[in-house]
């Protein structure tokens, strides 16, 4: 059986409240894992897992994470759950049922942990999810409501501000490709998409690569910005470990000499909720997609994509069934990494 070191953070919430050294310990874990080098055992411990947001992947990579580890995880849907209440001092006469203040204490008593999602951009529909203003979005108040009334660990699942599994999923998968990362070129791309998606992703896939010490690259087109605030913690990680960190608005500049290249679509933040007028802009840069083209600009690089994707508008079919593209490997290593993090929080 593996010895376990406990993490500093009781709660898992973004990557970057961890230090380098126990990111490094869970990506090192979950490849052990995944290997059979290493076991780790959560049997008779529960997992509560509320999805505010539709769920494929992050979904059954948690529950079988917990299988196999000996636990289970119960899936908790915003549908089959009461409508909650995290205002503090509201007369609840309107349309919540319960406060948080007693659904994460009393989930508590029965679980080991739980896992939160809760994107407000993550919908079915078609057309751009209807939102307020950015800095309220950014507070984060379900995911933190839960983190703050709970006594066991608060996984975040994705929330508008950062998706961490996805991001030690992805750091987990480069490393695996590449062994060694530091000093190798890691370029997030935005990608053209029909609908504004928020940047919790690539917030935490960007944030995965400075840990890793690499040659960082954000290449999107001027507007499509990231949050000034998380900016400045990817640059601050890619110090601390080594690395270098850059952003640039011509893809294929960004493209030459990259090991791994990561597509994904964001909505811009100076924009956030008034879609339609950033639509109008986004039709505008529809040539930004990793085509084989864009491909052969790169060092043979690993293409990544967190799924869902968008096929031949994000990413061109020919490069997604290449054997450059990743994504399936990337997909299955959310499992192992979250096995990780389970083995180790819980």
């Amino acid at each position: 059986m593996v010895q376990l070191q406990a993490l500093s953070q009781r709660n898992f919430l973004n990557t970057a409240d961890l230090t380098l050294q126990e990111i490094q310990q869970l990506i090192e874990l979950a490849l052990k894992l995944k290997q059979g080098q290493s076991q780790a055992s959560l049997a008779g411990k529960t997992l509560a897992t509320l999805f505010f947001n539709p769920s494929v992947r992050t979904r059954v990579s948690f529950a079988t994470a917990m299988f196999k580890l000996g636990g289970q995880a119960l899936d908790i849907s915003s549908e089959g759950a009461w409508a909650f209440e995290y205002r503090d001092n509201i007369v609840m006469n309107g349309a919540t049922i319960e406060h948080v203040k007693e659904v994460a204490p009393v989930l508590s008593r029965y679980c080991d942990g739980i896992a939160i999602r809760c994107s407000e951009l993550v919908t079915k529909s078609a057309e751009s999810a209807k939102v307020g203003a950015w800095e309220t979005a950014k507070q984060d108040i379900v995911l933190k409501s839960f983190a703050k009334y709970a006594t066991v660990p608060v996984i975040n699942m994705e929330s508008n501000v950062y998706h961490p599994c996805q991001g030690l999923g992805d750091a987990v998968t480069i490393k695996e490709k590449l062994g060694q990362t530091q000093g190798k070129k890691y370029v997030l791309s935005w990608a053209y998409h029909p609908k504004a998606l928020p940047m919790a992703t690539p917030n935490s896939q960007m944030l995965a690569a400075c840990d890793l010490g690499m040659d960082v690259v954000v290449a999107h087109p001027e507007g499509w910005e990231l949050d000034p605030e998380i900016l400045a913690v990817a640059q601050r990680r890619a110090e601390q470990s080594g690395g270098r960190f850059s952003i640039s608005h011509d893809q294929d500049e960004a493209l030459e000499g990259a090991q791994i290249v990561c597509a994904k679509s964001w909505g811009a933040l100076k924009y956030y909720g008034q879609w339609e007028k950033e639509k109008e802009l986004r039709v505008q840069h529809q040539d930004w997609i990793i085509d084989e083209s864009k491909l052969q600009l790169t060092d043979q690089a690993h293409v990544m994509h967190c799924l869902p994707v968008r096929r031949n508008v994000e990413i061109s079919e020919g490069v997604l069934d290449g054997p450059q593209s990743i994504v399936i490997d990337e997909a299955e290593n959310r499992m192992w990494a979250q096995m990780a993090l389970l083995a180790t929080l819980l």
